[in-house]
């Protein structure tokens, strides 16, 4: 193989990581919302995403994690690729990888019952199973991706691309914002469990939904894609 078929190839392996990627929230996000609609006893403005992996057909919402996880290595991959060709922020990989990390661990770890999902349990379990343990410890992970939304931000203010910099900036500020108005109201605190998981989807469709447009951006932004097609 050629110098420059072996290019062609990594231009298209990089394109085919990127677009499988940006994936991973639309995915995510429709499976948790087909899920919530059709469960019983499960209110989705009070009870966490979280809660859907609990019961007999939690099977689901664990394999939505875990899926996701998955897509979204596939993303870290491909914006480690890109970095041969475009000025890609050398922490992104790692801060995108964090993130799928974390959705694999909380599929690998289930939740404890909160908020009284499923019936006939407390709004919280203290002291909490190791499995319930770890599984917020890995759904902490999720805060690396406002940090990418920072570290772009800068990169996209460097290039002039002021909307995309002004973008980023306002997703991350809004998502920390509204993610710990719904993790107040997990924990109890007055006037906000009610609408607790109601703020939790928001916050990650907003999360989410750069995270899917972020690729689609820098795939056609390139100029290498605009002269060759090809990624």
């Amino acid at each position: 193989m050629s110098r420059m078929e072996n290019l062609d190839a990594i231009r298209m392996s990089t394109r085919m990581h990127l677009i499988f990627g940006a994936f991973a929230g639309p995915l995510f996000t429709f499976i948790w919302l087909v899920s919530g609609s059709i469960r019983a006893n499960y209110d989705p403005m009070l009870h966490p995403i979280s809660a859907l992996s609990i019961g007999d057909s939690g099977w689901t919402q664990i394999a939505n994690f875990i899926f996701t996880g998955f897509l979204t290595l596939v993303l870290a991959f491909g914006l480690q690729r890109l970095q041969q060709v475009r000025d890609v922020p050398a922490w992104m990989p790692v801060l995108i990888s964090i993130v799928g990390i974390g959705f694999l661990g909380t599929g690998f770890f289930v939740t404890d019952p909160i908020n009284g999902y499923p019936p006939g349990t407390p709004v919280i379990v203290v002291p909490p199973t190791l499995s319930g343990f770890l599984h917020v410890v890995f759904a902490s992970f999720v805060f690396a991706l406002p940090v990418a939304c920072f570290v772009f931000a800068r990169l996209f203010a460097r290039e002039g691309e002021r909307h995309w910099a002004v973008y980023s900036r306002i997703t991350a500020i809004a998502f920390i914002l509204i993610y710990l108005i719904a993790m107040a109201g997990f924990l109890q605190v007055d006037g906000l469990p009610t609408y607790a998981g109601f703020f939790q989807r928001v916050s990650m469709m907003i999360g989410l939904t750069w995270m899917a447009l972020l690729p689609i951006y820098l795939l056609k932004s390139n100029p290498v894609i605009r002269e060759t097609g090809r990624l």
